[in-house]
């Protein structure tokens, strides 16, 4: 462990922070850095199963539960200066007794000069009752950086004797980024086990062990896709903007030794099924990267803090699994209890404030597609210069846009042919989303198998289109709100502005 990080835990416990929640799974790490602070304090650790167990030794002291451990030594701080190491009592601290008696060591600490003793609470899982809430602080351990796990692969690299060329330590490092010492060694084990040596080719096995992260943790979507960024119709300024980050993205460790910032993200708002989606899984595929959804629903908890412990537990998984694509989609809905005046839903407040705190200060390779369909809930403050990179606006496709999005839905399923008059398709499906467009094709198709037709016509693909009510009609009075506040926003068009509709 750091230094600072170990120098700031003292001060914690010098300024009588009374309970220091430390959310970790490492406890070998923890220890060592509570040992070097320790100085001359007593430690009393708790083992759910074993019991009151030695420090140091680790071997079982007296056997007992939570409750009795807390009872036995409550004046022990009045004796000597005392620390309590509680280890995975997240399930213990929810019982009244257990919070009254962590409570009255608390108190005790602060209120109280002839006793010294501080509560460590260590656990992958954080529970804060509401009655412990003023008394804890998190302690979080800082993940190593560029240097560090630099010197990491190096020192491994000297220890099982093997040469490892420098171009790939740069690229293994920028991997490795968002992992711990533990799971960084882990990693390079198994990357020397499987072949004798480490080189570029391994960086495919940090992937798939990422992939374990996403799967364990369950805070994160891991999306398989294959779309690509051929097959958005239109869009094109967002496509030449996306396409210059790529060049950024597929080689980071040349850029940013050259000097280029790490791309952040983009925000797309607009109409539903008009590419914003297909975007999202587009721009992980033209980058090269893995596509992770966030859905803020999935991080509430019925605790207090839980939900806060689990926003800050998926963006430290982001970053572990980086570099990547993180999709937040609807994001309108995501943070909708929070209004546009600042005011809100107390916990959705304190998760916007989480992520947008995470966004201006990450320096993860995680690039952000935030999608929003509906501007006018979106929190003020995802609009600010700075959040994102670049913010779009998708409209209802143009008609060269439709031209390109009934082809390419089309040529996919083998239908295309050069008998469909696209020019009588163009100016019939004025007010259609490209949602409405595959709808379309999708269903010709089926009505061409069933009745037994090899090819599709033009016909079929009105008599389709009569079926479905175009975006624009269905929602009419939404589009004009959007497309009314979009006006006052500093929001790029995603389509090139100088294409007409005939």
């Amino acid at each position: 462990m750091k230094k600072d990080t170990v120098n700031i835990l003292a001060s914690y416990i010098d300024a009588l922070h009374p309970i220091i929640y430390i959310n970790h799974y490492d406890y070998k790490v923890i220890d060592e850095a509570i040992q070097t602070v320790r100085e001359n304090a007593y430690c009393i650790e708790f083992n759910n199963a074993l019991g009151i167990i030695n420090f140091e030794s680790k071997s079982p002291e007296f056997e007992c539960d939570l409750e009795q451990c807390l009872l036995n030594n409550i004046d022990a701080g009045y004796e000597h200066d005392t620390f309590f190491i509680l280890k995975d009592i997240h399930e213990q601290i929810r019982n009244p007794k257990i919070i009254s008696l962590l409570r009255r060591i608390a108190e005790d600490n602060l209120y109280r000069d002839d006793y010294n003793a501080t509560i460590f609470i260590i656990s992958p899982v954080v529970v804060i009752p509401k009655e412990l809430e003023n008394y804890i602080t998190i302690f979080d351990l800082p993940l190593p950086d560029k240097n560090e796990i630099e010197n990491q692969i190096k020192s491994y690299a000297d220890n099982v004797k093997i040469q490892i060329d420098p171009e790939v330590i740069d690229n293994l490092t920028l991997s490795l980024r968002g992992l711990n010492e533990f799971q960084i060694g882990q990693i390079l084990n198994l990357a020397y086990q499987d072949g004798g040596m480490i080189d570029k080719d391994d960086t495919s096995l940090i992937l798939r062990e990422k992939e374990q992260f996403i799967k364990k943790a369950g805070l994160l979507e891991l999306i398989n896709f294959k779309e690509k960024i051929e097959d958005i119709g239109g869009l094109e300024n967002l496509k030449d903007w996306l396409n210059r980050k790529a060049k950024i993205i597929t080689q980071l460790d040349k850029a940013i030794k050259f000097g280029v910032d790490v791309p952040k993200g983009i925000l797309i708002v607009g109409l539903p099924g008009c590419g914003k989606s297909l975007t999202a899984k587009a721009t992980a595929g033209l980058f090269e990267l893995p596509l992770v959804r966030l859905d803020v629903g999935r991080l509430m908890g019925k605790y207090v803090g839980q939900s806060e412990s689990n926003m800050r537990d998926a963006l430290k998984l982001a970053s572990a699994i980086s570099p990547c694509v993180l999709w937040i989609d609807e994001i309108e809905k995501a943070f909708a209890g929070v209004s546009s005046d600042g005011g809100g839903n107390e916990v959705t407040t304190r998760l916007l404030g989480q992520f947008l705190t995470w966004m201006q200060e990450k320096d993860s390779t995680v690039f952000i597609v935030a999608t929003a369909n509906d501007i006018s809930k979106l929190p003020l403050e995802f609009l600010r210069k700075g959040r994102f990179d670049e913010l779009f606006k998708v409209e209802l496709p143009n008609g060269e846009e439709r031209r390109k999005i009934l082809e390419i839905h089309l040529r996919n399923r083998r239908k295309w042919n050069d008998d469909i008059d696209i020019i009588k398709l163009i100016k019939d499906t004025k007010g259609c989303s490209g949602a409405d467009l595959e709808a379309i094709v999708k269903d010709a198709i089926e009505d061409a198998f069933i009745k037994g037709n090899d090819k599709i016509t033009t016909d079929d693909l009105l008599n389709s289109l009569k079926k479905i009510t175009p975006i624009e009609k269905a929602l009419a009075d939404k589009i004009k709100t959007m497309r009314e506040k979009l006006k006052v926003l500093d929001v790029q068009d995603a389509s090139k502005t100088d294409l007409n509709d005939n």
